[in-house]
């Protein structure tokens, strides 16, 4: 038994705090949760006067200015079109890591998702509409359409082994494309104001340079940041929504390698060997400039295996999870419950909303499941049933972020928009709670 030293001691607690740490960062239900605790700060925040200050900071302005340039919008506007479009970009570049090599790239294993995605907004925007057809609040009817990737995996993770792998792919499959329908639904529909079709004709000529740069290979952050920035300033003008960017310029980022496997294998092996001979025991990696310049060589060539794509993702899904996210739920949950709050006039709001996550997700998931296996163009994941389909439809009725976000451009009056949000916070607890309560009855625990 070799001897433990304090040296050794050391390193061993320092490999596991970093190999807690990593897994904390890629934990969808710890970022749930820390969304969960910033909305409840929100609605604290909100609603006790001594906080009220910390509520009202979001109304301020702040600017930035360079020479005759300046752009300044209030701080919850700076969060909804700014960080969020950082947000749309992570959410762009896994739609198309999807399309590219996961649930999404074939239309076999796309096939289920993209139905119930379907459904899942249909039925909910019908429902909606159903309540609000003749009212001035039929604009809302995009409201409860989404589904909160984060809390609806977040959720699903709590029931850990219980949950049919198949299960949780379907519903991770199933929130991207409805992330991906939400922003076609957020582009089309919800412009910021009206559309200036000379800032759109820029915006097209900053595309059309960021995909040169991806035609050819260029694999520098920087060429794909700096007009990234130009492109979102542009869309910003242009009367889309500013979070579009995001999306259309993850589309351009590449997804190619700079050179191959059998390549980065190859050199790497060569590298090795070269490393090993180049040792000496006597010192450390750091006084050895010969294994200094190998190392710095195998570096550059896990860079180029490594896809722009890849590392934009790896990059910034923690900031997404754990900054911008909880900023969003700080910024845009806090609405004042009061009893005056639901009154009769905007009952038809509250009512479209709750129905149509509640009972829209769930039955628009399940029917058009339903449709696309019968008629046998899909088939269920392995070990699925039909009630832990509808049980999955009830968890995908959390709508929250992309919901709270989607009513904040649908109304322009803010006693609407609060209207919107709380029942958008009390519709998306209790799916969590009767979606979570669906599943406990229909997976079966798992014997050890």
């Amino acid at each position: 038994m070799a001897k433990l030293t304090s040296k050794n001691f050391v390193a061993a607690v320092e490999a596991e705090f970093r190999h807690f740490f990593s897994q904390f960062l890629h934990n969808e239900s710890i970022g749930g949760i820390i969304l969960l605790i910033c909305t409840v700060i929100s609605l604290l925040c909100a609603n006790i006067p001594q906080l009220g200050a910390l509520h009202e900071i979001w109304g301020k302005s702040a600017g930035i200015s360079v020479g005759n340039f300046s752009l300044s919008m209030s701080i919850g506007h700076w969060i909804n079109d700014g960080l969020m479009a950082i947000f749309f970009f992570v959410v762009g570049l896994e739609i198309k890591r999807e399309m590219l090599v996961g649930e999404l790239s074939s239309f076999k294993h796309a096939s289920l998702p993209i139905f119930a995605a379907i459904g899942g907004m249909i039925v909910p925007a019908l429902l909606y509409t159903l309540f609000n057809a003749d009212g001035d609040f039929s604009h809302g009817w995009g409201i409860p359409m989404a589904t909160d990737i984060a809390f609806a995996i977040g959720v699903l993770s709590l029931l850990g082994k219980r949950v049919p792998l198949g299960l949780k792919v379907f519903l991770t499959a199933l929130a991207i494309v409805d992330d991906l329908g939400a922003i076609v639904v957020l582009a089309v529909f919800y412009p910021s104001h009206a559309l200036h079709f000379d800032m759109l004709l820029y915006a097209l000529a900053v595309v059309l340079i960021l995909y040169f740069f991806n035609r050819n290979k260029v694999n520098n952050m920087l060429f794909y940041i700096i007009p990234g920035i130009a492109l979102w300033f542009l869309i910003l003008k242009s009367g889309i929504h500013a979070t579009i960017a995001g999306v259309i310029l993850a589309m351009t980022i590449p997804s190619r390698t700079v050179i191959n496997e059998v390549k980065f294998m190859v050199r790497v092996r060569y590298l090795l060997e070269k490393f090993k001979n180049a040792s000496n025991s006597e010192v450390e990696v750091l006084a050895n400039p010969r294994q200094q310049h190998i190392i710095h060589r195998i570096d550059k060539h896990v860079q180029e295996i490594n896809p722009l794509l890849h590392k934009f993702e790896t990059m910034l899904h923690p900031w997404v999870t754990f900054v911008i996210m909880p900023i969003f739920a700080l910024a845009n949950s806090g609405v004042e419950i009061s009893f005056g709050l639901f009154t009769h006039d905007v009952l038809p709001i509250a009512e479209g909303i709750f129905f149509g996550l509640l009972l829209g997700k769930p039955i628009g998931i399940f029917l058009f499941s339903l449709i696309a296996v019968k008629t046998g163009v899909a088939k269920l994941p392995s070990g699925t049933k039909w009630k832990q389909v509808f049980a999955l439809g009830i968890i995908a009725g959390i709508g929250f972020t992309m919901s709270i976000f989607i009513d904040s451009l649908a109304f322009s009056d803010m006693h609407l928009v609060n209207v919107g949000k709380a029942a958008i916070l009390g519709t998306s607890f209790m799916a969590a709670v009767f979606g979570l309560g669906a599943m406990l009855l229909t997976c079966k625990k798992i014997e050890n």
